[in-house]
């Protein structure tokens, strides 16, 4: 019977979990104007990546500066105003030891002082007031940042009570992914969890092919989806080329072991009937097969993992099993197949 050979290898083999995600950003912030005026500037472009303190909105000034200069100069009539009184003060408290001046007039004097003391704070707040104003005129980046579309334009009229803001701000460097795992899949990820280990994390297309960015679990929800029997997750990508865009649907892959010199198999070996897993392996001294059953531990892409029943080194049937049967003798198509690491896997 003619068939195809693969060799049986020894190499590292990662245990991996998958789950369909979620993009969503670390961070976001409708920015709002806190001050009613007319827009003067717009200082940002629509998509474009800003800084934490950049400049985004410009909002004419003029009339918070007004305000202040009234506050200001309002400030300085109490504090003149408070000085005299301080110094009728001193001069009542002076006639008063010589016994001139009654004591309930000294008393008023000094309720006179506190009045105005308290009136001179009152200013201050009115001028820090004004000054907090003018700095609202200038809206600037709370995070840094990717901006979408700008809701007004230059010279329209904004309000802080506005409910749709004057942009979006979205933070997407780093950026995460939510995920979900099954319930069973638990002591997978909390056994290395409990031992301080990192757990890669690998986002892909809908089609599990292309590899869209590389991270780690950044954390675990503290309740299973009782509807689902799921667990959900969340994984940190460093997002530096921004492939990753929020509420963008992923798959997600963990790795959350990685099994040391395992003896590895080609899946398209493996055959499977209603007492065991088996692989046909070639037995070079007469080019017969035999039935070897297997103890398989795990299985990724194209390659298994073996715990039982093949040794590095050995050949096994990947293609024309149909019609083997044990003891057949066989003729090789090709030279004999190694099992490359990877091979087959997105």
């Amino acid at each position: 019977m003619p068939v195809v050979l693969a060799m049986v290898r020894k190499g590292d083999f990662d245990v991996n979990l998958s789950g369909l995600g979620t993009v969503t950003a670390q961070n976001t912030v409708t920015v709002r104007s806190r001050v009613d005026g007319q827009i003067l500037r717009v200082a940002f472009t629509e998509g474009q990546f800003v800084h934490e303190g950049d400049l985004l909105v410009e909002i004419d000034p003029r009339s918070f500066q007004v305000q202040l200069t009234q506050a200001e100069g309002q400030r300085a009539k109490d504090e003149a105003a408070l000085k005299n009184a301080r110094a009728d003060l001193q001069r009542f408290r002076t006639l008063l030891d010589q016994g001139i001046l009654p004591r309930q007039q000294l008393d008023s004097q000094t309720a006179l002082v506190d009045q105005f003391e308290a009136a001179v704070r009152s200013d201050q707040g009115q001028v820090d007031n004004a000054k907090l104003n003018l700095a609202y005129c200038r809206i600037t980046a709370p995070i840094s940042g990717k901006a979408g579309l700008r809701q007004v334009d230059a010279g329209n009229m904004v309000r802080a009570a506005d409910p749709n803001g004057l942009l979006t701000l979205t933070q997407v460097q780093p950026i995460t992914v939510l995920f979900s795992i099954p319930a069973d899949a638990i002591p997978q990820v909390a056994g290395p969890l409990r031992a301080g280990r990192r757990l890669a994390a690998q986002a892909y297309d809908r089609d599990f092919k292309a590899i869209l960015a590389s991270g780690h679990l950044l954390a675990v929800d503290n309740q299973i989806d009782a509807t689902t029997g799921t667990l959900r997750l969340k994984a940190l990508f460093p997002n530096e080329d921004s492939a990753l865009f929020p509420n963008q649907f992923v798959n997600v892959r963990l790795t959350v072991e990685t099994l040391k010199g395992a003896t590895l198999v080609p899946t398209a070996a493996i055959q499977r009937n209603a007492q065991a897993s088996y692989v046909y392996v070639l037995n070079k001294a007469d080019g017969t097969v035999e039935l070897r059953p297997l103890v398989i531990r795990s299985t990724e892409g194209d390659e298994a993992v073996v715990l039982k029943g093949l040794a590095p080194g050995e050949q096994v049937v990947i293609e024309g099993v149909e019609k083997l049967r044990p003891g057949s003798k066989v003729s090789v198509v090709g030279p004999p197949e190694a099992a490359v690491p990877g091979k087959g896997k997105p």
